[in-house]
């Protein structure tokens, strides 16, 4: 049983332990670019905790398996999409940064699911190498909208999650 709360500082060195393990087990998995040079680093994620956008997965004894940034509002690298289009408006929550430590199977069900009963509105991005987080987003009900771009320009896969009206 996976449970969800806020991060709070005194978390951080777990959070960045499963940060990395996440891009160990990335670049075993064919994917060696993403969160490269330290990213994310402990500054951005002691400011997320602070700014209470930052969250854990704790297991059945309380340690830490995962990880996600959460954010209600308009996120500025989706205002351009690319090769496609976002399938509604705003308001929408978005999922940044999720990671597991390995230890636990279900986070990114998890925090899908977790995120899903604040908003009906979810929007998230990947890397073209992340094959796992593609599969994980298509199968917790996401659609693949197009390419958008981070602030350093790399370009990621754009998927959203909504109620769309008729």
């Amino acid at each position: 049983m996976l449970d969800i709360r806020p991060a709070l500082v005194r978390d951080i060195d777990a959070i960045m332990e499963i940060f990395c393990r996440a891009r160990a087990f990335m670049a075993a998995h064919g994917n060696p670019g993403q969160w490269t040079g330290g990213y994310p680093s402990r500054e951005l994620l002691l400011s997320e905790i602070a700014a209470s956008h930052c969250f854990v997965c704790t297991d059945g004894r309380g340690d830490i398996a995962g990880t996600f940034c959460f954010i209600i509002g308009e996120d500025p690298t989706y205002r351009l999409i690319e090769q496609g289009a976002w399938l509604s408006p705003g308001p929408y929550g978005t999922v940044h940064r999720l990671a597991s430590g390995g230890s636990e199977r279900g986070i990114a069900d998890a925090c899908f699911n977790w995120c899903w009963e604040r908003i009906h509105n979810l929007r998230a991005d990947t890397h073209a190498d992340n094959i796992p987080m593609q599969n994980a987003l298509a199968k917790n009900g996401f659609r693949r909208c197009g390419i958008i771009y981070t602030d350093n320009g790399s370009a990621r896969i754009a998927y959203q999650k909504c109620v769309v009206r008729p």
